[in-house]
């Protein structure tokens, strides 16, 4: 039996009941270098971090392990697939590197900054989703490898990155970015010839809610690395700051959380979705707490994070935790050919419990624990 949580419901924090349900069930998250169980990880090593508790920590080694051999090798990667997804579970060999000193982490880090190297790029410099999709920028892309950029660059000294990182930001902003609401369209074709985008912007047909959720999830996360002075700071936190405040304009006032199309409330078949409304709190939550967003989106936030635990969470007869309402993938093309329209994105299957929406409900919840509200 399920039984739905409420705001005020009592027990540990959410990201530890999270946590723990994910330990329980996934004893190893995944037989695959793949960017979902990086999302999980990465909350699992932020809530070591916040708990010092040691499980947390040797969870997020051994599933890493799993993957990186003696010499730096990464087993199911290969760097010339040229798929930018497979950068995100690389952000865990930073702090594997940092507290154990062990130079394998640092030369898998490497091998994937060595994809970044050589990744195909548009004629302005930004970065293909993947190689199969030729001349494209999606939104996802941007969490996927930038923040991983940005932290190689501090910690091992590449100031010219910083300035990359930033064009990569800046770029997607100029190409993607709706003038009307301030909303982010999913994708953009420089080439303009892919069936899903629009003749004369490129851009794809709708605001799809995770993507713009992997976006606004990247912009604190990269601001975390970037040096004080920066030519490009302002910049990136004037961008941050319009999306904090596009995303307030389309938040559900009943529930206040975030629907699959951000844009079309109230049209037949959309939905209220949780990975995306999970995104939106940790972004506006983080970027109050660290200074990048002011004080006024932390209303956002804590109405996001209420209704994400009415709408969403429910525990079962055993204790654990489950998250519900996560739409299982999003993308463009491909076979068979997912054409962006509005039918697509609601078409998709609803998950329980998808890796994307569990990792960013823990990565949220520790975000409103440290803000104590």
């Amino acid at each position: 039996m399920m039984e739905r949580v409420g705001t005020g419901a009592n027990g540990p924090a959410w990201s530890v009941r999270m946590a723990d349900t994910v330990m329980a069930r996934h004893p190893l998250l995944s037989r695959r270098w793949h960017y979902e169980p990086g999302v999980v990880l990465l909350a699992l090593y932020h809530l070591w971090q916040e708990t010092g508790d040691q499980k947390y920590y040797d969870y997020v080694r051994r599933n890493i392990d799993e993957f990186v051999g003696l010499d730096g090798e990464i087993r199911t990667y290969r760097l010339d697939e040229y798929n930018i997804d497979q950068i995100n579970e690389g952000k865990l060999l930073f702090p594997l590197y940092e507290t154990t000193g062990d130079e394998r982490y640092r030369k898998a880090a490497c091998l994937l900054r060595k994809q970044l190297e050589s990744h195909p790029r548009t004629s302005e410099g930004g970065f293909w989703h993947k190689r199969v999709y030729p001349h494209q920028t999606w939104l996802d892309g941007t969490y996927m490898a930038l923040p991983f950029y940005a932290e190689f660059a501090r910690r091992f000294d590449e100031p010219e990155s910083f300035d990359d990182v930033a064009n990569q930001i800046a770029l997607i902003c100029h190409h993607t970015r709706d003038p009307k609401t301030g909303l982010f369209y999913h994708g953009w074709d420089e080439t303009k010839s892919q069936r899903w985008a629009d003749p004369e912007t490129g851009c794809s047909a709708h605001f799809w809610a995770r993507a713009m959720g992997w976006y606004a999830m990247t912009l604190p996360d990269v601001l975390d690395h970037f040096p004080e002075g920066h030519p490009q700071l302002g910049n990136m936190l004037a961008i941050f700051r319009d999306l904090a405040a596009a995303l307030v304009s389309v938040q559900d006032e009943g529930s206040g959380v975030w629907y699959q199309v951000l844009d079309q409330r109230g049209r037949d078949g959309n939905y209220l979705e949780a990975s995306a409304s999970c995104m939106f709190v940790y972004a506006l939550a983080k970027g109050v707490r660290k200074g990048y967003l002011r004080p006024s989106a932390l209303d956002a936030a804590r109405r996001g994070y209420d209704g994400i635990l009415t709408q969403f969470v429910t525990v079962d007869g055993s204790g654990l935790a489950n998250l519900h309402h996560i739409c299982g993938v999003g993308g463009l093309g491909g076979k068979p050919y997912r054409d962006g329209s509005f039918e697509y994105y609601v078409g998709e299957k609803v998950l329980s419990n998808d890796y994307k929406g569990v990792g960013a409900f823990m990565l949220a919840s520790l975000e409103m624990k440290r803000l104590e509200l």
